[in-house]
């Protein structure tokens, strides 16, 4: 079997499954496992954010969007030459990965026709139930039912322990900084699960732009920075963003040190297996008095 992962999360989710050496080519952004990286890249993104900051991304993903173009390109040779039989790629957000419809346009140039999965997950149950569908589609079934119990044990332990604690903070998730978009799908819900409450995401609903009026008024005990794409020192050095609006100083969370950056690329934006992780350092966070496990500085950073 062929497998040609168009997103990071799926290649994610192969290679757990122990279909590393089937899959022949992936995204990018396909970074982990580390062996991700050395396969055939067929997927490349229109803009350079490496080199932008917040702000110019934003504006420069608005506009390619405006005028009805993907943000990612297709290698149609490599694609070709790959010979996928499993093509794994998503519909869930035109930001994140390829568009599907360029998806079916590149499955057309084959003298075949593939099996194409497309995952569009919006809450960690739907995350789960992907695993299960990548499995199927992979006649890795028993593996995939194997991992998915194994990480609804451990959301179901951080569910149990978080209990023990009668508080319930008052969490602001933040995957941008310039505009401030609030977390949406799955972060809500891995914040309720760590035993906070979000005050500015809707759980199972997209990420949306939030006034940072909204941000103070909120009144976070907690305030966490995901950004979309980023690790942990490139989140803490766009902090200073926020860190120059009005009222920042002043925010509970701030001024009890409760500020921290976590690395949001990994462990936050790709709906795959890494997201329990996100969950465990969520539950840190959160509740140090009960998970006292010590965090790793490329997972989480305190905002000085």
């Amino acid at each position: 079997m062929r497998i040609c992962s168009l997103l990071p999360s799926a290649t994610e989710i192969a290679f757990a499954l122990g279909l590393g050496e089937q899959v022949v080519a992936v995204s990018h952004e396909c970074d982990y496992p580390a062996e991700a990286q050395h396969k055939t890249v067929v997927v490349r993104s229109r803009i350079d954010s490496n080199q932008m900051t917040s702000s110019g991304i934003d504006s420069r993903v608005g506009e390619i969007l405006q005028t009805r173009q993907s943000l990612y390109t297709i290698e149609e040779e490599a694609f070709r030459q790959a010979a996928p039989d499993v093509i794994l790629t998503q519909g869930l957000c035109d930001v994140c990965a390829l568009d599907y419809n360029d998806v079916l346009q590149a499955a057309q140039s084959l003298s075949y026709e593939p099996t194409i999965l497309s995952l569009t997950p919006s809450c960690l149950t739907d995350v789960l139930d992907d695993i299960l569908r990548v499995g199927d589609v992979t006649e890795r079934r028993r593996e995939a039912e194997t991992l998915v119990r194994d990480l609804r044990q451990r959301v179901e332990r951080v569910r149990q322990q978080a209990e023990q604690s009668l508080l319930r903070p008052r969490i602001a998730c933040i995957e941008w900084l310039d505009p401030i978009y609030a977390a949406g799908h799955w972060a809500p819900e891995l914040v309720a699960l760590a035993g906070g409450v979000d005050v500015l995401g809707r759980k199972g609903k997209p990420s949306a732009k939030v006034e940072w009026i909204t941000v103070v008024k909120s009144a976070p005990e907690i305030i966490v920075l995901m950004p979309c794409g980023f690790d942990v020192e490139r989140t803490i050095r766009e902090s200073v963003l926020l860190q120059k609006l009005a009222g920042w100083n002043h925010l509970p969370a701030v001024a009890s040190g409760n500020g921290y950056a976590v690395n949001g690329s990994a462990f936050f934006s790709r709906p795959g297996p890494r997201l329990v992780d996100g969950l465990e350092i969520l539950a840190q966070i959160i509740h140090p008095e009960i998970f006292r496990e010590p965090s790793r500085p490329d997972t989480v950073q305190r905002i000085l």
